[in-house]
């Protein structure tokens, strides 16, 4: 049977799922992403009108030719996502097939199951030009930025590699944290607690005459004292209160991210693949299943259906006093939610946990488990406790701790974060109470912490900048350009990430700054909205900008900064930080000494110094291996030169290629063995010995 109507969507996998279920009369076939963009190799915008030039994109023209061929004389069904990127996926595709812009010919799947697939595409819209002008007004914008910054610091900064509108902005938020931290001074405080005689319980000190003190302004003297003058306290009263904990909020794009990354370990980018597989479909033992709803949303609505399918199901597993309230809360994330959009949740709730265990990986299973506990949790009543604050009293000093009672579990039946339940200890107004030991603990004030994935998403999210479904894009272009490091999970910035910033800075200091980049997010959103014209908000934005670009252009930048590290050679003067013909590097202006350096190293700018001699002590140490030279014995470290990295020997100057050294000698002739990287990108071990062929994929174990 021929088919008479053909659906295109953006992922192959979800052509395959939607064509099961929809039959033979519809032909299910993919545009697999965008298939038509701005041009690779010019700016393909005219700058008087903001017409933009769209060509296929290279390496597309078969998809196009085969979308042709498959829509001809058949009536066609836009379906590529829900968001602003898939709804101009459509349009571009209707410009091709030239279809009209004006008929119905969109649909949306909130959902890969039958019941919402064979709903919406009999209830099909036209394409909603509003979304897609906000999209391509946005694709400009980066465009201007991208094209316009980008070359003028391929010329300044060798390395710098590009100078992405939002990207710029999240960069210029890690720089000023690193910034606090460097200039922050620790203040050394005391933490005092108090243990009773006969009882395992501790109460920490409060205040005096009834005032709180912060614990980081309890100094050594005020310590010192309380312990010389309290030997025993005086149970003042017991404060009881009965308090309620809310269930969370059902994820939406953004929590998702920061939750993966906190509670399973997954880079941004790791949990937006697994969601999106998730979303549509993976073939399982039990045929090919959607477990997820669309993952890109910042709206936490839950529908009337599956509201009722989870009541159903809380009620069946724990009790209808489980079933949270009706009138459940919504949430908006900035100042405008895709109210069209429901929160992530389950498909269907009923495929519990222990049900997808059996039909998924490790990765796919930990990330739906996650999602399921989170929604059915946020479905469930309230968690009650019952709190006792204990106060004690001695003279002018006051300790205080609190004990929780849970009366009722309520979603923390599946969200539970307790270990143990607290003890009552059994203790009587008015009486007295010897001390067993005053506990003194010196501390000090901790710096800001670093950001992690997670954390950084949080701050882009509260601060406005950039939408939820572009945080994977622009953490993994800081990390690919090497502007940020990623060391265990802190994102540090590096000395080209601080160069970089540095010169955006001074030269467009709209591009980096956070309310500005916020503001363009909310005009964008009037563009959807269709209470702002596309043109006009590029128009505004590209006045100023023009301004700074030209002034940056015509300006002479020469960049030159001191640095906090001395010239090994005359030891008069502190090395300053240059640029050159393959990047950044020392020079000393009082002897001319110059000194390559690894422009990824972590870094601190401030008030135009480069703070580097800490990290380059604390590399020198680390570079030392235990290797010896083959040529003389003495100690090979690790440098980083014009074609990568080697190793030099202190005392004889004897070089060897190589990111590694592997910890035994090589198996064939007893030499030392590098690691390398292959013309593919991929690491591989070898013998430094020109006449030993021993190459491996894996470092040799001495076996």
């Amino acid at each position: 049977m021929v088919a008479e109507k053909v659906i295109i969507v953006e992922s192959p996998a979800k052509a395959k799922t939607i064509e099961k279920i929809l039959g033979n009369k519809y032909k299910v076939i993919s545009s697999k992403g965008h298939i038509r963009d701005l041009p690779q190799k010019r700016f393909g915008v005219k700058l008087d009108s903001f017409e933009p030039e769209f060509e296929i994109i290279p390496g597309k023209e078969t998809v196009v030719d085969f979308i042709k061929k498959q829509a001809d004389g058949k009536e066609v069904l836009l379906a590529s996502d829900m968001d602003r990127e898939g709804e101009a996926i459509a349009w571009h595709i209707a410009q091709i097939l030239g279809l009209n812009m004006n008929g119905k010919n969109r649909v949306v799947f909130t959902e890969i199951t039958p019941e919402t697939i064979k709903k919406s595409v009999q209830n099909p819209r036209a394409i909603d030009l509003s979304k897609v002008n906000a999209q391509l007004a946005r694709r400009i914008l980066d465009r201007i930025v991208g094209y316009k910054i980008s070359p003028l610091l391929w010329k300044i900064i060798k390395g710098a590699m590009s100078a992405g509108r939002v990207q710029s902005a999240a960069l210029k938020i890690i720089c000023e944290r690193e910034r606090e931290r460097f200039k922050f001074v620790a203040k050394e405080f005391y933490k005092i607690s108090i243990q009773l005689e006969n009882k395992a319980f501790k109460a920490a000190f409060w205040g005096i005459n009834g005032k709180k003190i912060k614990q980081e302004n309890v100094d050594k003297a005020l310590a010192e004292e309380i312990k010389k003058v309290v030997k025993s306290v005086v149970l003042a009263d017991i404060v009881e209160k009965e308090t309620k904990k809310r269930a969370p909020l059902p994820f939406i794009t953004s929590t998702l991210q920061q939750e993966a990354s906190n509670k399973l370990g997954f880079s941004v980018s790791k949990t937006m693949k697994i969601a999106q597989s998730l979303y549509e479909g993976i073939d399982t033992p039990e045929g090919h299943i959607a477990f997820i709803t669309y993952m890109r949303t910042d709206s936490s609505r839950v529908s009337e259906e599956a509201q009722q399918m989870t009541y159903s199901y809380i009620e069946k597993e724990f009790g209808s006093e489980y079933i949270g309230g009706k009138a459940k809360r919504k949430k908006r994330s900035g100042t405008k939610v895709q109210d069209a959009h429901e929160c992530i949740r389950p498909v269907d709730v009923n495929i519990t946990p222990k049900i997808a265990e059996k039909l998924l990986d490790k990765d796919h299973y930990r990330l739906y488990k996650l999602i399921w506990n989170r929604f059915v949790a946020s479905q469930m009543s309230e968690a009650k406790y019952l709190e006792r604050t204990y106060v004690f009293r001695k003279d002018e000093y006051e300790f205080r701790t609190t004990i929780s009672h849970r009366l009722f579990d309520g979603f923390e039946k599946i969200l539970s974060s307790r270990s143990k339940e607290e003890k009552d200890p059994q203790l009587k107004i008015n009486h007295e109470y010897e001390i067993k030991d005053i506990l003194v603990e010196k501390d000090t004030t901790k710096p800001p912490l670093r950001f992690t994935e997670a954390s950084l998403v949080k701050t882009l999210e509260a601060e406005g900048i950039g939408r939820p479904s572009t945080y994977a894009t622009i953490i993994s272009t800081l990390l690919s350009r090497k502007y940020v490091l990623k060391k265990k999970k802190e994102l540090v910035p590096t000395l080209l990430g601080f160069v970089v910033e540095d010169f955006l800075t001074k030269k467009f200091p709209d591009i980096v700054d956070k309310k500005f980049t916020a503001l363009m997010e909310k005009e964008l959103d009037e563009v959807e909205a269709g209470k702002k014209a596309w043109k006009e908000v590029l128009d505004e934005f590209y006045k100023d900008f023009s301004k700074y670009f030209t002034e940056a252009k015509n300006s002479f930048y020469t960049l030159n900064y001191k640095t906090d590290l001395s010239c090994e050679n005359c030891t008069k003067e502190n090395y300053n930080l240059k640029i050159g013909k393959y990047g950044l590097y020392l020079n000393c202006e009082y002897c001319g000494t110059n000194k390559s350096l690894d422009q990824t190293m972590p870094a601190v700018l401030l008030n135009n110094i480069i703070y580097i001699k800490s990290v380059i002590q604390e590399t020198k140490k680390d570079e030392k291996v235990e290797n010896a030279c083959p040529k003389c014995g003495g100690h090979l470290v690790r440098k980083k030169g014009k074609y990568g990295y080697y190793f030099m020997c202190e005392s004889c100057g004897f070089t060897v290629s190589g990111y590694k050294i592997a910890r035994v000698p090589c198996p064939k002739c007893g030499s030392l063995v590098t690691q390398r990287r292959s013309k593919r990108g991929k690491n591989y071990w070898a013998c430094i010995n020109s006449e030993c062929d021993f190459m491996s994929w894996n470092e040799p174990k001495g076996e």
